[in-house]
């Protein structure tokens, strides 16, 4: 009889506490405030501030934009007995990698340069994925140690029981 673990299956996303309706009100009121200290400033002559307010409340929206777009984003990560599954779901496309367990690796890189983050790939036979590119540094480290318990070292399977 032989007994096969259940598949550890982690999912990881970005941090988006953030709703749209909270977006929203934030980008709303933020308009009228600016607007409206603009306007008091632009009836006094000096109508060029109206158009850095906008522009600036453009670039603002836009920001808020792409900050909402990222809640979409999810990485899973399925480890099996023979085979490790790798799929990152984005706003409009999915990719998914297959790895074998066995000849696996999980590696943490070092940033080359202190402000920048490092990254964690899972690697095998030339092939590499990224994943939690979005974790804080501390985030990222945990989810390697973790990794590498599950997934063991090149030539190492160690048991998901």
């Amino acid at each position: 009889m032989v007994f096969e673990a259940e598949p550890c299956r982690i999912e990881i996303a970005p941090n988006c506490s953030l709703s749209v309706r909270g977006a929203l009100l934030f980008f709303a009121s933020l308009c009228i405030a600016s607007f409206a200290v603009a306007g008091i400033v632009a009836m006094r002559g000096f109508w060029p501030v109206l158009l850095f307010a906008g522009l600036e409340m453009a670039l603002l929206g836009w920001a808020l934009w792409a900050s909402m777009r990222r809640r979409h984003h999810r990485e899973f990560i399925l480890i099996s007995d023979d085979d490790v599954h790798v799929e990152c779901i984005d706003h409009q496309r999915r990719v998914k990698v297959v790895f074998p367990r066995h000849w696996a690796q999980v590696t943490l890189r070092r940033p080359a340069s202190r402000l920048h983050p490092s990254r964690l790939t899972i690697e095998s036979h030339g092939r590499q994925c990224e994943i939690g590119s979005f974790l804080t540094e501390e985030e990222r480290r945990g989810l390697a140690e973790r990794l590498q318990r599950l997934i063991g070292r090149v030539n190492e399977s160690p048991s998901l029981a």
